[in-house]
């Protein structure tokens, strides 16, 4: 097949044709299968005209489809086109720009002979044999008149057509054709005027109907700036709420004020967020809550905001100017704190919109934030009283730490050549764990997550001349170990516990989770820190605490370290005889038979099945006389066994041959 017009030059090519491939996963959201350049062309293996998408990066084969003649391919927002290519494999091209759109929309058309001013193919068809008949005698779907008294009757005829796929699509079509919204919305102030209940009713069973019938084309009339209130207007008339309507007008023009923290210059942008947050809050609020039976009649609704999204981080992420401003007030110290609440927000929610790119995508979306200066922003306002600030503050630091933690550790290493420790913000975000007021730890729970992934060296790189694990570990244990274990080692001085209420024990126990994790990963550093500072002693006196979840805590920290089998932590544990607090714990604890008794009998066990043989002795030699009483477990006993086969052993070489 060719095309009369005459091709445009290979560079335009490149921009019109590039497109993003979308599939829908299982969850109803929008995967980014990569960026690439469609073609249409002939494919021999599929014996018909195909849509062909090249990746970008390398010029794989992103996508092959062949334009089935009865597949039902849908344009939405100039940019994108619609179909399903199996049951349940729903795929999208999102076109950088409309002509390219255009373009292939003029192609598919082709193969199916349609008239490319269509926004749909083909009818979508799922009907039974009786319908398939039915259609043959009514080809169309005819309204009544958008009249006041005619309003029941259409509210009725718009709920039977829900059921049929094939007369929802009529009924779409017909109302679609029609310009039957703008009507409606007429109807609709006049029954306000009138303050025709009746009217009202019907009118949100309609439009609450129109909503299911899941059309890019009815939505963006209705979500257009001229519709959209009087349709939030509409939904507000639900007849189970009978004269208590909900008031989502007011709300959405008296109390969500749009707040431009930063001049918006472009008017389509603005109009694109204005438009996003409506229609976000329509699907959140306004809608009851869908059922089974019409959770994916929504599915249209749930992309025309996905697409959204992806659009206004795609528009703000190229507006230097936007980002360079928003960076420079939020740090300036002249900026007062309504404002930077504002601006700090902003950027929170600006992250959260990127929650709607693919990995790849989001990457490239911190890497610009990271160029803007964000870490050194944040650390200004981490840095600050207002405790609103610091927590909008916090959930930024933790989208940038989920995404890309080796950004951050890079800048955290690169700081600490210019700074001293207490202002670095690694130790920033550690002292506000510490310095959390909240009784139930909600935010040092969150900064514990976030610290434990930027120590974890299972995210960090390894290249050819460098790897992160050593530089960052060494930085991390020299800069920011010793803030970190503060709390610990300033709660147990002279072998007992200065503190031990609630909040105090929930810090400890979050502390030793991290020491535990850095046990585990972490080798020869954390096994210095431990041995140099005695650390494993002063978290033994923690056995002592009222606080059950502590002492375990405690427990699993040596546990953890006995696990290792490495003799240097044993000849530690031996020299300082620090079986001890933990003899002394389980003796404490008595005949109840709960976690701490199974916790240590466990340690035991694991020493005697192990066969680690200086703990063996270690433990027989100093306390057998504690525990040879305890009859109801045969661990000690058998610790004892052991003791005695080595003692054979070393005495009669022999035996070991």
């Amino acid at each position: 097949m060719t095309n009369n017009r005459s091709r445009p030059p290979a560079k335009m090519t490149d921009t019109r044709r590039r497109v993003k491939v979308y599939t829908l996963n299982e969850d109803r959201q929008w995967d980014d299968r990569g960026t690439g350049h469609v073609s249409s062309g002939y494919v021999e293996r599929l014996k018909g005209m195909s849509l062909l998408v090249r990746a970008e990066s390398d010029g794989s084969l992103l996508l092959e489809s062949k334009i089935n003649p009865n597949t039902a391919y849908q344009k939405q927002q100039d940019t994108l086109i619609v179909w399903s290519e199996a049951e349940n494999y729903d795929l999208a091209l999102s076109f950088q720009e409309k002509a390219g759109c255009d373009e292939i929309w003029e192609k598919i058309c082709q193969v199916q002979g349609k008239d490319p001013s269509v926004d749909i193919t083909q009818e979508l068809v799922d009907e039974s044999e009786e319908e398939r008949f039915d259609d043959m005698s009514s080809p169309g779907l005819e309204l009544p008149p958008c009249e006041l008294g005619r309003l029941e009757e259409l509210a009725e005829l718009v709920a039977s057509s829900l059921p049929s796929p094939l007369r929802r699509e009529k009924l779409a079509l017909a109302v679609e054709n029609e310009g039957y919204i703008r009507k409606l919305l007429e109807l609709f102030r006049q029954c306000e005027d009138l303050e025709n209940a009746d009217g009202l009713h019907h009118l949100y069973e309609i439009v609450k109907g129109i909503f299911l019938l899941n059309r890019t084309a009815l939505f963006e009339v209705m979500f257009s700036e001229e519709c959209i209130m009087d349709v939030i207007g509409c939904l507000e008339h639900d007849p189970v709420l009978g004269a208590a309507p909900r008031r989502h007008r007011d709300f959405l023009t008296k109390t969500a004020r749009f707040k431009e923290v930063i001049p918006i210059g472009d008017p389509e942008l603005r109009a694109k967020i204005h438009q996003t947050y409506r229609v976000q809050y329509i699907q959140d609020m306004v809608l009851p809550t869908p059922s089974v039976f019409e959770e994916n009649m929504l599915s249209t609704l749930h992309s025309f905001i996905f697409f959204n999204k992806v659009e206004i981080v795609g528009m703000l992420q190229d507006d230097e100017k936007f980002l360079t401003d928003l960076f420079a007030q939020l740090t300036d110290e002249a900026t007062d704190d309504d404002k930077r609440y504002e601006l700090v927000n902003f950027l929170k929610e600006f992250c959260a919109f990127s929650q709607t790119l693919q990995p790849q995508n989001r990457e490239a979306f911190f890497k610009t934030l990271s160029n803007m200066g964000i870490l050194p922003a944040l650390e200004v306002v981490l840095g600050m009283d207002d405790v609103q600030v610091r927590g909008a503050a916090t959930d930024i630091f933790s989208y940038l730490v989920e995404y890309n933690p080796s950004m951050v550790r890079e800048f955290v290493m690169q700081e600490s050549q210019q700074n001293d420790d207490d202002i670095l913000l690694i130790n920033l975000i550690i002292e506000h764990m510490i310095c959390d007021t909240d009784p139930e730890l909600g935010g040092a729970v969150q900064l514990m997550g976030l610290l434990r992934t930027l120590v974890d060296p299972e995210n960090m790189l390894a290249t050819a001349n460098k790897t992160e694990k050593t530089e960052f570990l060494s930085f991390f244990y020299k800069h920011c170990m010793h803030i970190l274990s503060a709390p610990l080692l300033a709660n147990t001085t002279d072998d007992k516990l200065s503190k031990d209420d609630f909040q105090t024990s929930q810090l400890l126990a979050l502390i030793l989770e991290l020491l535990t994790f850095c046990v585990e990963h972490h080798t020869y550093h954390i096994k210095n820190y431990i041995i140099n500072k005695d650390v494993l002693r002063r978290v033994l006196v923690l056995t002592a605490s009222q606080h059950a979840f502590l002492a375990l805590c405690a427990l699993r920290f040596m546990r953890r370290i006995i696990g290792l089998k490495d003799e240097f932590y044993n000849r530690y544990i031996i020299r300082n005889f620090l079986f001890e607090p933990v003899v002394k714990a389980f003796l404490n604890n008595g005949a109840r038979y709960n976690l701490m008794n199974s916790a240590i009998i466990e340690m035991f066990e694991y020493v005697r099945v192990e066969d680690v043989k200086s703990l063996t002795a270690h433990i027989v030699e100093n306390y057998w006389k504690a525990l040879e009483d305890v009859n109801y477990v045969q661990t000690f006993k058998g610790l004892k066994l052991r003791y005695e086969q080595q003692r054979e052993r070393q005495d009669n070489p022999k035996l070991d041959r």
